[in-house]
């Protein structure tokens, strides 16, 4: 029995209701999901709003602590003044004394306007110009002493100036430790706001999502040609895959542009800096004959001589010259160094197996000369894993490593460099462990930046070393990080994967 029109056309009619109901509820889904979408945005501008906020006053702090380190600069070099004074009585000590105070006052001014939202740190500063009225009052008299003709030297080291310059520092100390207490709570302040901003956004994604599916079904619902749909979709998957690789060609000749232009102006730098190192030789080479003629009229006709000029011809031409052939001699190192770093980005890696206990012992081999004259000891851990990797990287890093550790031992106490590696979790882990005098916490990235370095400066060295093993170890695939505190050794631990292919990470 056929079904009547009636039926049918109450059958038509509860399909369209069903359609009408199924609509109203798709299109009520994705007005509530933009509705909700945009009191997310709302939320987070004024999260971001809070966390400028945030961002501005941590930057406030990092002002004044520049400020006060500004302060202490100067109250360091009005005492060098003073010294210079009482040693030599040249008025232009004590004329750059009189300079120093105004710039000190001025100094403290600006901290009180800069700190006039914090009470402890204005507490400090009436403290401070107290105690700088002291020392400036210190100062005066003792010039005063060395202009009365007095030349006893004991008086340098019992005035009051001596004590106020200490008060002065253990206050300028006390301010930096506000600031820091400062900073740490806005950064926690700062991070907070951060991580509610982190959580809206996530919550603004997924709406997003939910929203573009909504949209997506309701446009596929309403599609005709899906074969057409595919045949679309599967031409601008090619043409995609296409942009992908004409945009990483891009970056990688935008790279290779980088590493050449690094090269060509280290290695243009050079030239002016031959000049001036040419010219300087020439200075050097003048200034003996100005020497010898100074000396003859001294001796043929003393009262000619000024003391001015055997002060520039005795003391203060030798000394720039020796403070050029210094700074010339450092920018060549300098250059070399990125000479250096140039080099090996353009360098091929060549993935090769090696076996690290034979390369570690080649590396020790190499500086075991360095270290018989230390009084140190190389010990590296049997049976050390063999990896598939670029051999001259691998030499590089781990040389530069222990090479460190030995330069930067712990005087008296008998020095041991001790290397091990095995395999974690599909890569291979490699330990370079010291006992010198370790590295402070607040540096453990600082070590690795470039030209950075942190410590004792009293080893030769342009802080390109470590920065240089982590770039290195970074083009393995790996990375490097130091575990270390002051006075308990340092160790270097360096992660590589058990095989390298033949290209080179992602950036």
């Amino acid at each position: 029995m056929s079904p009547s029109p009636v039926d049918l056309g109450e059958s038509a009619r509860k399909e369209a209701r069903a359609e009408r109901v199924f609509n109203a509820l798709v299109i009520g889904a994705m007005v509530l999901g933009f509705v909700t979408l945009l009191g997310v945005a709302a939320t987070a501008a004024t999260v971001l709003a809070r966390n400028l906020n945030y961002t501005d006053w941590v930057a406030h702090t990092y002002r004044v602590d520049t400020a006060i380190a500004d302060f202490r600069a100067l109250d360091e070099r009005i005492e060098t003044a003073r010294r210079g004074y009482l040693l030599s009585h040249d008025e232009r000590f004590a004329a750059g004394v009189n300079q120093l105070k105004a710039q000190i006052g001025a100094q403290v001014d600006f901290l009180q306007k800069l700190t006039v939202d914090n009470p402890r740190q204005q507490a400090n500063l009436v403290a401070l110009r107290q105690e700088v009225a002291e020392q400036f009052k210190a100062i005066d008299v003792s010039i005063a002493f060395a202009r009365g003709g007095a030349d006893d030297s004991s008086q340098f080291f019992n005035d009051t100036g001596v004590a106020s310059t200490r008060v002065i520092r253990s206050r300028a100390d006390a301010m930096e430790i506000e600031e820091k207490r400062l900073l740490q709570a806005r950064n926690a302040e700062r991070l907070s706001s951060v991580r509610w901003l982190v959580t809206i956004s996530i919550i603004a994604g997924l709406l997003l999502l939910f929203v573009a599916a909504g949209s997506i079904f309701v446009i596929l619902r309403y599609t005709r040609d899906l074969g057409v749909s595919r045949a679309e979709l599967r031409r601008l998957n090619v043409g995609l895959e296409d942009e992908v690789a004409t945009r990483t060609a891009e970056l990688q000749r935008a790279n290779d542009e980088i590493q050449r232009f690094a090269y060509i102006v280290s290695h243009d730098l050079r030239a002016p800096l031959v000049n001036i190192m040419g010219f300087t030789s020439e200075l050097e080479a003048a200034a003996k004959p100005l020497s010898s003629l100074l000396e003859r009229a001294e001796a043929e006709a003393p009262a000619i001589v000024a003391e001015d000029a055997r002060t520039a011809v005795t003391v203060d031409l030798p000394e720039s010259i020796g403070f050029i052939r210094a700074s010339t001699k450092k920018m060549d190192r300098l250059i070399n160094a990125i000479l250096q770093l140039s080099r090996q980005g353009r360098r091929v890696l060549a993935p090769e197996a090696v076996d690290m206990g034979a390369l570690l012992s080649g590396v020790a081999a190499t500086l075991q000369h360095r270290s018989n004259e230390l009084g140190a000891e190389i010990v590296l851990s049997p049976n050390l894993p063999t990896v598939f990797s670029d051999r001259l990287a691998l030499e590089q890093i781990f040389s530069n490593l222990i090479e460190n550790a030995l330069k930067y031992l712990k005087p008296g106490r008998p020095g041991r460099v001790d290397v091990s590696g095995d395999l974690r979790g599909g890569r291979v882990v490699f330990d370079v462990k010291d006992n010198g005098r370790g590295i402070d916490p607040k540096d453990h990235e600082r070590v690795f930046e470039l030209f950075r370095r942190a410590g004792t400066q009293d080893q030769p060295g342009e802080g390109i070393g470590l920065a240089h093993v982590r770039a290195l170890a970074y083009r393995l695939g790996g990375t490097v990080n130091v575990e270390s505190a002051l006075d308990q050794g340092a160790t270097f631990r360096v992660s590589l994967p058990l095989r390298l292919t033949s290209s080179e990470p992602s950036r």
